[in-house]
Parts: structure tokens; sequence; C-alpha cells
């Protein structure tokens, strides 16, 4: 029988963490980190890390594992990932992957897809429009040329937007297809679970732990690190927001609205995309062992 890999995914805000540390005591093993933020140290409350108390409860790996200075990327992630779980792998055949950045997962899972090398002009030609045009432009252009992509990507996010359309651009195909590829053959079995949770409950979360995030030093972690703004990792959610607050273009009432506003509609692109791509089973908050088990099947 081959070892099994518990994947607990889902849209922000949903209790991935609080789920993952339940199956992961039960099963007595560790959990991966699948979270493109929470992998770098400078970024614990605007990553939604998990807490002290959370990390001490269970070994967690690849949290504040790089610094926001470093190139990452889901080949890295994967690479990471893999060397991990052969470890662990060897202590326990259960182990659980949790997090909502589904290209991470897909990576470990599947294998990355053989992309083309984008041409330097190409690459050139789309970082002077983004300067020039705007990032709202380059995102129409998205949503017209790959609308399915579009719909799953996080829009907010440059790099992918760029990435997506030079691709595009390069081979003339979709990048919903290029990500297709074949399937690699796993030496482990897979679960995907996903805390189960009302659109109005999740929202409602959303928007109290935006609140609880930005009174409980946000604001001061974003404003230490306004210097590096237009780093990559640092060009996602919340981040603007708070860098546009702290220049004095919106008010802390507005950038807290425009958060709440982009994490929702994250969310709801999480969700579209962990319920079209895998096959999560909801689970409820307050299963019992009983039922957690039933669902690992292990």
């Amino acid at each position: 029988m081959k070892p099994l890999l518990v994947v607990v995914c889902g849209p922000t805000a949903s209790g991935k963490t609080a789920l993952a540390i339940r199956i992961a005591e039960e099963f007595g093993t560790e959990i991966i980190s699948a979270d493109s933020r929470q992998v770098y140290r400078e970024l614990p409350i605007g990553s939604a890390s998990p807490t002290q108390e959370e990390l001490l409860k269970v070994p967690h790996h690849l949290v504040g594992s790089v610094s926001i200075h470093e190139h990452y990327n889901a080949g890295r992630f994967a690479d990471d990932a893999r060397k991990i779980l052969d470890e662990l792998f060897l202590k326990n055949p259960v182990q659980v992957l949790a997090g909502g950045t589904g290209l991470y997962i897909r990576a470990l899972v599947d294998g990355m897809d053989d992309l083309p090398e984008v041409p330097k002009e190409i690459r050139n030609n789309y970082m002077q429009r983004l300067d020039a045009e705007g990032l709202n432009v380059l995102q129409d252009e998205l949503r017209q040329r790959d609308q399915e992509y579009a719909k799953e990507v996080d829009l907010a996010n440059k790099a992918r937007v760029l990435r997506a359309l030079e691709l595009i651009e390069t081979t003339g195909a979709k990048y919903s297809e290029l990500r297709k590829g074949s399937k690699r053959e796993k030496p482990f079995d897979v679960v995907y679970l996903m805390p189960a949770m009302e659109r109005e409950g999740l929202y409602a979360r959303i928007n109290a732990r935006a609140i609880a995030m930005l009174n409980g030093g946000w604001i001061e972690e974003a404003e230490s690190l306004k210097a590096y703004r237009e780093i990559k990792a640092l060009q996602t959610l919340g981040y603007p927001e708070i860098f546009a607050m702290l220049d004095g273009k919106l008010s802390k009432d507005e950038c807290l609205a425009q958060i709440q506003q982009a994490t929702r509609r994250y969310a709801k692109r999480q969700l579209t995309w962990f319920r079209n791509q895998t096959e999560a089973r909801e689970v409820d908050a307050d299963a019992t062992r009983d039922e957690l088990r039933a669902v690992v099947k292990r």
C-alpha cells in the first residue's frame, strides 16, 4: 500500500489550519504548508501564518522558511515539499499538506507542466505595457484571451497575470490549456479534504479576520517592509492597500474595505478552483474522530 498524503485545501479563512492540525494530531503526523505567502518569514501577520500555539501543537514545514528577497515559486516548492515528504513518510505513512495555493498543491501532486521559454522581447513588451497602461488593461486582456484562467487566478497578482499573457503570446494557446499537462505517476495516494462552510459564513470570517489582522500589527508589519514594496511577495492581498493607506491615498476604513473585498473575491476563485480541479470532500469543523478517520480512510 502506498503512503497517503492528506491535502487540506480550500479558500482563505475557511479553517484549513485548524482542520489540518486535528488530522495531524489524530494520526500522529506533521504538516507541510502549501501557501505561497506563508513561506515568507517577514509576513507572519499578512499571510495569516499559523500562530505560535498552533506551531507548537504540530510540527509545520515550509512556514517562514525563506525571505521575501529570495525567488520562490511552485517548482521550488514542489522540490522542497517532495524532499520533506520522502523523509516524513519513512516515519509515518500518513502525512498532511495544508494550504490554499492550488498551483503549489498541483505542482507537488501532479508535477509541473513543461512550459516553453518566453522570448525576452515578449517579456519586455508586457513589462512596458504594465508601466504604461496599468494592470487593469492587462487584466482585461487576460479575461479576453483566457477566460478560464482569469476566473481562477488572483488578478491582483501582477506576476501571474504577466506570466499567463507572456505564455499565451509565445505559444498562441490558452494558458489554462498549457497547464493541463500529463500527470506523472505519484509515489503516494492522495485524498483531498476541504472545511465545510457556507459562503455567507466564509465571508463573515474573512471580514472579521481582516479587522483583527489590521488591529493586530499588520499595518506595522507592512510599514517595516515599505521600502521593498515592489518585491513580488508584497504585491499580494492586503499589502498594496496598506501601502496606499501609508501613502495617504486611503483612509484606514477604505483600506479595510478594499482588503475585505479583494479577499472575498480571491476566496471565491479559490473555492471554484478546488471544486473544479480536485475531488475534495467537505468536512465539518466539529467532525468526530471516527468521522475524520472515515474520510481519511487509514
